[in-house]
């Protein structure tokens, strides 16, 4: 899943000091080594002729990947990439407490130990402006480099524009280079207890209303009905980015409220709009009636937990926070959770912010053709379905995969998970607006949200974070 336990503020100041060495002039440009490019232009102007899986055969890749089931999928299945090219592969697995860490070093040292690792599309917003990250937009578009069956239309276009950008603060993802490749994502919906919604007589929620009046019915009647300690809905509370971007962005989202305005390139929160106090203040209250008592604490892992082992009457999260719940014999609750796309806004909509996995290149790399056809392998049609069918790739990034009918009898017995991901899927995208500051940015964002939850008000808490935001990010 996302970076659950990440250290946010030693990964901002890891960049920061990185950033103060000097870096690469420009994404997409070789630089020394056996790929050196012509003219300053990328490597992939380099890679000419009929397209030939082995023409990069005898190189060696490095890959540095984060501990995750997805990981688990691709090494399974590494050997099935180096009988198709001839390359070999390496990799160190980190877990996610001391990754991005490891990472942020490697990037910025331009000593170029990885070739290809493992990302978040929020990290492009940190790595991309330094020159870290290669630009993979000429690779995709060199018929040379790129064979036919890779396929780029087949990815959802939401998920490839999510790792597009120009590199400029406040500027719209989908334009501009693209920085990585969607490889594993999460769409943020409702799970909820089957068998607790059907004793208390309970539907999902179709409005944030219904889901607040929901949340305090259950943490009132459950126990009576033989739920001890069970409260409505698990949302995130630690003071972390991680608390804002799930099930908080999600609903906001659905509101149409807005992180930041962006005009003539100046950025200024808005999160201290009337409507977005308003919201917030539901939200907090909605936590209090039918949250958990401990939600300060709560991250991913607490709110998974506790769906499935019954303490919790919904989640509102990652919907593979819930698969990992729900699968047979994995929780006392598996086999009595259903997916639910959740609250629709006032107008209907059900906008979804999401997390990716994504996959990128060194920008330094020393091999990048080789790296290039590791990442088109890795993302392409054929590892992707085995990884979604024999591993844990739940959320296709692919339209082939998730219509496959082997995907599909896969999850047949995750009651409403299909319809839920059919549905939510075109509107799932980044809600926020990209910018460097991003994670001291939601990280400040969930501190307000304790002070509001805390008894604060929230008019007064977003109005003294919007302000210490202005300066940062405008």
């Amino acid at each position: 899943m996302d970076m659950r336990v990440h250290d946010r503020r030693r990964f901002l100041a890891l960049t920061a000091a990185a950033s103060a060495t000097p870096l690469l002039s420009a994404c997409g440009t070789g630089f020394g080594g056996d790929e050196s490019t012509k003219g300053g232009g990328s490597a992939a102007d380099d890679v000419t002729g009929s397209f030939d899986w082995k023409k990069a055969k005898g190189k060696t890749v490095k890959a540095l990947l984060n501990k995750h089931p997805y990981t688990d999928a691709l090494i399974a299945d590494l050997k099935s990439f180096t009988a198709k090219t001839g390359i070999k592969v390496e990799y160190d697995v980190f877990p996610e407490d001391n990754y991005f860490d490891k990472l942020t070093v490697d990037l910025s040292s331009g000593r170029a130990s990885y070739d290809i690792f493992m990302l978040g599309a929020y990290m492009v917003w940190q790595y991309g402006p330094p020159g870290w990250l290669e630009d993979l937009g000429p690779w995709m578009s060199n018929s040379s480099a790129t064979g036919g069956e890779w396929d780029q239309g087949d990815f959802f276009p939401n998920l490839l524009q999510a790792d597009q950008w120009s590199l400029k603060a406040g500027a719209p993802l989908g334009q501009g280079g693209q920085y990585a490749l969607p490889w594993g994502w999460e769409t943020n919906v409702v799970a909820y207890n089957t068998e607790v919604f059907k004793k208390l007589g309970l539907k999902p929620a179709e409005t944030f209303d219904e889901l607040r009046e929901i949340s305090g019915a259950i943490k009132r009647k459950a126990p009576g009905a033989g739920y001890d300690g069970m409260y409505g809905v698990a949302v995130r509370g630690s003071r972390s980015w991680a608390t804002i971007h799930p099930g908080f962005m999600t609903m906001y989202s659905r509101y149409g409220l807005k992180d930041f305005t962006v005009d003539g390139g100046r950025i200024t929160p808005a999160m201290n709009s009337p409507e977005a106090i308003s919201f917030t203040q539901d939200w907090a209250e909605m936590i209090k009636k039918g949250g958990p008592p401990s939600w300060t604490s709560y991250t991913w892992y607490q709110c998974s937990s506790d769906l499935g082992a019954k303490k919790a009457g919904m989640l509102f999260d990652a919907d593979t926070a819930a698969y990992f719940q729900a699968v047979k014999g994995a929780s006392p609750a598996s086999g009595k959770i259903a997916f639910h796309p959740g609250p629709k806004g006032p107008d209907g909509s059900l906008a979804t912010n999401m997390w990716i996995w994504s996959l990128g290149m060194n920008a330094k790399s020393k091999n990048k053709h080789a790296a290039w056809l590791f990442l088109q392998w890795a993302t392409g049609k054929e590892h992707l379905r085995k990884a979604a069918i024999e591993g844990n790739h739940i959320d296709p990034v692919r339209k082939s995969v998730s219509q496959d009918a082997a995907y599909k009898d896969k999850m047949k017995d995750l009651e409403g998970f299909i319809e839920t991901f059919e549905t939510v899927v075109d509107q799932t995208k980044i809600q926020f607006t990209p910018q460097e500051q991003f994670f001291d940015a939601t990280t400040s964002w969930a501190a307000s949200l304790q002070e509001i939850y805390g008894g604060k008000s929230a008019k007064s808490v977003l109005n003294g974070l919007a302000n210490d935001l202005a300066p940062k990010v405008g």
